[in-house]
């Protein structure tokens, strides 16, 4: 028997919320995903999309995991702030590394930095709220400032300025709806790090203007020649009421995979934030907390060494990009990103084609040097490929010089 026709009328409502159909996929992840799949069909591809430590977390943290796994307290739910001896511990390691004293209730574990990223948007953001966002940022940023339903004000800089806005641009982009500055150093995805002089001018441009800022502070131990992570509210003091810190394990600790951030600010910003992870998420896995406890309560050896390796696979990346005809790349001083320049290559003949920005040209690169790169559109500044050197020596020989005897071809 045929069924018969619905009468239903088609809805004309959206499937999806624009809220959230407006969220562009994370480019970063989207490029090591495809690079894993073309390596998983069988394909020699190098990637150097993902801003992930190649090396194993540190044994100690692993065996603490391992410990905590056989402990039945941690089969049950804990505060949704986190373990108190975790912010306890948080605190300690903030002073200890950057200066900033803190108290443990300033202090939110989140499920990785990312949800640190959005849940300090959304507990400061009203509609129309503006954020001063310096370009090049790390792709996630506005879509966090949108999800929250602030708009983000993107502040252009380039590589003459080392890829840090001065006091006098941000001064030429607020307007009385300013609400926040964002700000990241040492930054993903050009590996600048901003002077004293420049963090503290900013931070007392912030004061005066009565804006907050937003730090982000996850690369502060990967810092090279001579150069310094400044904390903001450590630099300028009165900020502090009007800050709010992101940090977490992923990066320093070589913990990308266990999903450990946290906020740090002003106790009522803390408790509202609670208050909306407790509804989003709850608690962050409690295996993973005891796990970021050894971590942030240990010695700084393991994380010596792995800054040491990134400093030579540093000196090795710009040393091979720079020799690439055409491609112009300023030497980073932290986190492990070299952002170079590939605008003159732009519009000349490679392999049949003429590509027209750089996201045309990371296509190439990936089809025909089987090389993974992330565009600079990502990070609102075309004509740039952002690499990271968090990969091995080898991997990270092989695949610049894939890529600079294709571009070489460029014509």
């Amino acid at each position: 028997m045929a069924t018969p026709p619905s009468t239903t009328a088609p809805s004309s409502r959206a499937r999806i919320s624009a809220r959230i159909g407006g969220i562009a996929e994370s480019a970063t992840l989207a490029v090591d995903a495809k690079a894993k799949a073309l390596k998983a069909a069988g394909r020699p591809v190098i990637g150097f999309g993902a801003g992930e430590p190649d090396f194993p977390t540190p044994d100690p943290i692993v065996a603490a995991a391992q410990a905590a796994c056989a402990d039945p307290k941690n089969h049950r739910y804990s505060p949704a702030a986190g373990l108190p001896e975790l912010r306890e511990a948080i605190a300690a390691k903030t002073k200890r590394d950057s200066g900033y004293d803190i108290a443990a209730n300033q202090v939110l574990v989140t499920n990785g930095g990312k949800q640190a990223v959005y849940q300090a948007f959304a507990t400061l953001l009203d509609p129309g709220d503006e954020v001063l966002l310096p370009a090049p940022y790390w792709t996630t940023y506005p879509e966090a400032i949108a999800l929250a339903g602030g708009t983000p004000v993107v502040v252009q800089t380039g590589p003459e300025a080392d890829y840090m806005p001065s006091v006098e641009q941000l001064d030429a982009a607020r307007t009385d709806r300013t609400k926040v500055l964002l700000w990241c150093s040492p930054s993903n995805p050009t590996g600048a790090v901003a002077s004293r002089e420049l963090t503290e001018a900013v931070g007392h441009w912030a004061v005066d203007n009565d804006i907050w800022v937003i730090t982000d502070e996850i690369y502060e131990h990967l810092v090279y020649d001579g150069a310094e992570a400044v904390s903001m509210p450590v630099a300028v003091p009165d900020l502090a009421d009007r800050c709010v810190v992101l940090n977490g394990v992923a990066k320093t600790y070589a913990m990308t995979g266990w999903r450990v951030g946290w906020m740090a600010g002003p106790t009522d910003v803390i408790k509202a934030a609670t208050n909306l992870q407790s509804h989003l998420s709850s608690n962050v896995a409690n295996v993973s907390q005891r796990a970021a406890l050894e971590a942030v309560s240990g010695p700084l050896d393991a994380v010596a060494r792995m800054r040491e390796a990134f400093d030579r696979r540093r000196r090795l990346m710009v040393e091979l990009l720079a020799a690439i005809p055409g491609v112009q790349v300023p030497t980073p001083r932290g986190a492990f990103y070299a952002y170079p320049s590939v605008q003159e290559l732009l519009g000349k003949e490679l392999r049949g084609s003429r590509p027209q920005n750089s996201v045309e040209l990371a296509a190439a690169v990936l089809e025909h040097a089987e090389v993974a790169v992330v565009p600079g559109e990502a990070f609102g500044t075309p004509g740039f490929f952002r690499l990271s050197y968090a990969l091995g020596d080898d991997d990270l020989r092989t695949g610049v010089n894939r890529m600079a005897e294709l571009l070489a071809e460029a014509k």
